[in-house]
């Protein structure tokens, strides 16, 4: 726990670069897997879902997936349609604040409202992820370090679940406070 903090807050404080509001310019695999690790918003919400499931939710495994799913379907529409869901930003936004609250929180749920709350916060993301994919292999390469990052949020939480309180707070505090950022125009 001591390691990973720090190196989460320094992931946070990266420059915000995922959403360059180009559209279709990522292309191939690998742009698909490195995206997702160059914005703060998206990397903090991959591993707070993780780490959340983590520490409050009894099937752990549901929520991340159904995030996926919606993260997933999101990115399909978006990619198919070239719609851009009305105020993306604003939900990614707010997606922030809640997973920094769930985690800082450790608010438990009913397996089937963990799913349903993460597959709500994961359309915008996905939403405007794909509207910057160019194809399946770019979005393939995103699902899959989704997925590697919500792995590692999961084991992050079951580390953080003996931590003191204050620890799992910090920790959903800073997820939250990019949501401030955002809204200030820093992040």
């Amino acid at each position: 726990m001591k390691k990973a903090l720090p190196l989460l807050m320094a992931l946070a404080a990266a420059p915000a670069l995922a959403h360059t509001g180009e559209s279709g310019h990522l292309h191939g695999f690998v742009d698909g897997v490195l995206h997702p690790l160059t914005g703060p918003d998206h990397l903090a919400a991959m591993l707070a879902v993780g780490v959340w499931s983590a520490l409050a939710l009894k099937h752990p495994l549901r929520a991340p997936l159904a995030f996926a799913g919606s993260l997933l379907a999101g990115a399909l529409l978006a990619m198919a349609t070239g719609w851009q869901l009305p105020a993306i930003e604003a939900g990614i936004t707010v997606s922030l604040a809640v997973l920094g609250l769930l985690v800082a929180l450790r608010l438990a749920m009913p397996p089937a409202a963990g799913a349903a709350t993460a597959a709500v916060l994961a359309f915008s993301h996905g939403a405007a992820h794909g509207l910057e994919l160019s194809g399946a292999a770019a979005l393939a390469g995103m699902v899959l370090s989704t997925a590697v990052l919500h792995g590692t949020g999961l084991a992050l939480g079951w580390q953080l679940r003996q931590a003191p309180v204050l620890a799992r707070a910090l920790l959903g505090a800073s997820v939250a406070a990019l949501a401030v950022a955002r809204l200030s125009g820093v992040a």
